[in-house]
């Protein structure tokens, strides 16, 4: 059994993604030219699991998308978020996060449902998202003119490290004054994961955090403000 589990190790290790145990018993059948039966992949998968359970051990391997990884424990996320802050400087733009977690509470949902809960245009938004590969198109809407239905992608789930979209919190434990989701202590997150929560789900919103509109047009020439200086100038002739 460790002989395999050597094998399937590797797999999970070398892997970029989530591998699913079908995935990992195909291969290890093919290798070994014999049947091998998804219950012996379990079981050395659950040695894997126990083994890097471990305190010596940074990392561990996670049942996350449907698949098993490598990730690294939540006693390192200090270290591992400086150097990921350091290397990339970018993150979600305050639209981009409100506009994900509508997507993710209430698909499939078209675009224009998600503009009516904001209330601003979420193009912008919606572009940043499909480019990071977090929000997908699931198809159309039955509704007049058929709109896109969007939804969450695998990715979404590898990236907040959860296995089902039902792992997702609930609106009621983001009531509390400190967010311990992930266990980030961070008051402007957490306070801008309240507000998108309330959004979502009808609830009132306790502080109002302006979101990041993305203007529609740019200014007609009578909407800009006057030039004081020309205005004295002219005064003082």
């Amino acid at each position: 059994m460790n002989f395999l589990q050597n094998h399937i190790e590797s797999i999970i290790f070398c892997a970029t993604d989530p591998v699913k145990p079908d995935e990992i018993r195909q291969c290890m059948s093919e290798m070994f030219e014999a049947e091998i039966p998804l219950d012996d992949i379990l079981n050395a998968v659950d040695g894997l699991l126990s083994k890097y359970d471990d305190e010596i051990y940074p990392f561990q391997i996670l049942q996350i998308g449907g698949g098993y990884q490598f990730m690294t424990k939540p006693a390192y996320q200090s270290s591992l978020g400086i150097f990921l802050k350091q290397k990339s400087k970018k993150r979600l733009s305050t639209s981009a996060l409100e506009t994900m977690a509508i997507v993710a509470y209430k698909q499939p949902i078209t675009k224009a449902q998600i503009e009516q809960i904001r209330g601003v245009n979420c193009d912008y938004a919606m572009q940043k998202l499909l480019e990071k590969e977090l929000v997908e198109i699931q198809g159309k809407s039955d509704g007049v003119g058929r709109p896109i239905l969007y939804g969450t992608s695998q990715k979404f789930l590898e990236y907040f490290g959860i296995n089902n979209i039902k792992d997702l919190p609930s609106p009621k434990d983001f009531t509390s004054e400190v967010n311990e989701i992930g266990e980030v202590n961070d008051p402007e997150y957490n306070a801008l994961a309240s507000q998108a929560i309330a959004e979502i789900s009808g609830e009132e919103i306790i502080e109002d955090i302006p979101a990041e509109e993305i203007p529609e047009e740019e200014p007609r020439e009578e909407d800009l403000p006057e030039d004081t200086t020309q205005n004295e100038q002219t005064e003082n002739e």
